[in-house]
């Protein structure tokens, strides 16, 4: 890893350092510093998502998008995050983690605002697809700044849970926070967030954070980017498709064709001297499992944030900023959880830790499965709060999991795959929980005679067209649409606790890592009962 700027932890060029060189290398106040303005892009990230999604009934009133425009719109952002972050952590090793990390804040903060005044459906989707691909950039330069800053393995195990409870602290202040802008404030505001969080961004980087770049990097091989993409949105469209309205000829071809094209990636990456995927880390059954259920436990949080944040707006007659204030249990619960985590797993094995924490999703998922229309309010709220008070020792053990059970040189790669899963995933819960949710809703509501069409496609439609009826069919209009939208979150409820249960299952066998303090791991992973890590070359 060759390191550009000065730093008097650094060992010259072509230096061994030696495991307990290593670890003695503590961390002063400029890495401290550092790493609150590392913090910053974490923050932004998870206050965008749950922001948004709250903004998502405002957004349906404001530019009138149709229930497939409104989906590409939350989650045309995860899907182009998870399909650049491979290729942008080999471009941050060739260009430099400081420096790519500043592109992407400045890229980012502009597409803000291209979003704040976007004026049709199309234009914020663009919008939105740009701030993706931004904020690719964002999460692994963060990553790999702070390994490489905290080279002490107890300090860089604290700086990677700071960084991690940010993103809890986004979903705890994007619901209070976007909730009172879209009280006051027309729903293009909730996008201003990232222009000065960016800003100090841009102002504190260059100061504080140092540049690492690895001139031996392998270059950026262009066309596996390319595949990449061509394979995850087409599986992703033809998803969604089949979930709104079943399987066409359109989207069934347009899964296959994502699926061709993704063998063809696999097997480009087989032959590159410097593959955009290390295809060598899925042979370790650990990485595999932990992988896995970053996934699935991603892809079920997105498809029920979305779910219960309309339900709490549209069913219970909350306003965003009482709903926002609704979420908090289930944010400072994950909060408190993922602070806990890490010190439980200091003496318990982690695998076990995470697997308590599904079970315990799990049990929330199935009170969102049994909750109704006219009195669920409380049993939503409370439901969500275990969900998230269950994923929290997932999130905070997760990346650690997934890191630890590579080797150290590919410990980049494992982080980088890590978040493309955790990024992916969330996009896949929206774009398949969200599509089944209003295939339910679609087939379930009952539309009075002269109803509009909209009415029929989702519950904001059916708020909307209710405004303009006669008391008595307004009420019926509302009520089937209320019980149908309900359904299809019951359904949803019903998938997370079967992903839950599983996943449980398969974290608590499959995963052999033992607690942090207990030395190395069964699996063969490199680690000592120190917290010290192996030597490795490093280059100044």
């Amino acid at each position: 890893m060759t390191v550009s700027g000065t730093d008097e932890h650094h060992p010259p060029k072509g230096t061994t350092v030696s495991t307990t060189a290593e670890a003695s290398s503590q961390a002063g106040p400029r890495e401290w510093l550092g790493l609150a303005v590392l913090a910053l892009p974490t923050l932004l990230l998870s206050i965008d998502v749950s922001v948004l999604h709250l903004a998502v009934p405002h957004i349906s009133e404001g530019l009138d998008p149709s229930a497939a425009q409104m989906l590409w719109i939350i989650d045309i952002y995860g899907f182009l995050i998870a399909g650049f972050l491979v290729a942008m952590g080999t471009l941050g090793d060739r260009i430099g983690r400081r420096k790519l990390l500043l592109i992407g804040a400045a890229a980012f903060g502009l597409a803000s605002l291209a979003a704040v005044y976007a004026d049709s459906p199309a234009m914020l989707i663009a919008a939105r697809a740009a701030m993706g691909i931004a904020g690719a950039t964002l999460m692994p330069s963060t990553l790999a700044l702070i390994i490489n800053m905290f080279r002490d393995a107890r300090q860089r195990g604290v700086a990677i849970a700071v960084w991690v409870t940010m993103f809890s602290v986004g979903i705890a202040l994007g619901p209070v926070v976007g909730g009172a802008m879209l009280e006051y404030f027309w729903w293009g505001s909730v996008f201003l967030l990232g222009v000065p969080i960016m800003g100090v961004l841009l102002v504190a980087g260059p100061i504080l954070l140092p540049e690492y770049r690895d001139e031996e990097a392998g270059r950026l091989d262009l066309t596996s980017a390319v595949l990449s993409l061509a394979a995850i949105l087409p599986v992703i469209y033809g998803l969604k498709e089949i979930a709104n309205d079943g399987f066409g000829p359109v989207p069934v071809l347009s899964f296959v064709v994502g699926l061709a094209v993704g063998v063809l990636f696999v097997r480009r990456q087989r032959t590159l001297e410097s593959p955009l995927l290390d295809l060598k880390l899925f042979g370790n059954p650990t990485f595999r499992a932990a992988l896995l259920t970053l996934l699935l436990s991603m892809l079920v949080a997105g498809g029920t944030y979305l779910t219960v944040t309309q339900f709490l707006q549209l069913v219970g007659g909350l306003s965003p900023m009482k709903a926002g204030l609704y979420l908090l249990p289930a944010a400072f619960a994950l909060i408190v959880t993922a602070v806990v985590s890490p010190m439980a797993a200091a003496k318990i094995r982690p695998a076990y830790v995470v697997a308590v924490g599904l079970a315990v999703s799990g049990v929330g998922h199935v009170m969102l499965s049994l909750a109704d229309s006219s009195s669920g309010i409380a049993q939503v709220v409370t439901g969500f709060a275990f969900v998230y008070a269950g994923g929290g020792p997932l999130i905070a053990l997760g990346t650690d999991i997934v890191v630890g059970s590579a080797q150290p040189e590919q410990a980049g790669s494992a982080a980088a795959i890590s978040e493309t899963s955790t990024e992916l995933g969330m996009a896949l819960g929206v774009a398949m929980l969200g599509s089944l949710g209003a295939a339910v809703y679609r087939s379930g509501v009952e539309l009075p005679s002269g109803a509009p069409e909209s009415a029929g496609d989702t519950l904001a439609g059916a708020a909307e067209a209710a405004q303009g009826m006669s008391g008595e069919v307004a009420t019926a209009l509302l009520a089937s649409a209320r019980d149908a939208f309900t359904d299809g979150m019951n359904v949803i409820g019903a998938i997370g606790a079967a992903v839950a249960l599983a996943s449980a299952v398969l974290v608590a066998v499959v995963i052999k890592l033992p607690a942090t303090g207990a030395g190395a791991d069964s699996d063969g992973a490199d680690g000592s009962a120190d917290g010290t890590v192996p030597a490795v070359n490093v280059e100044a």
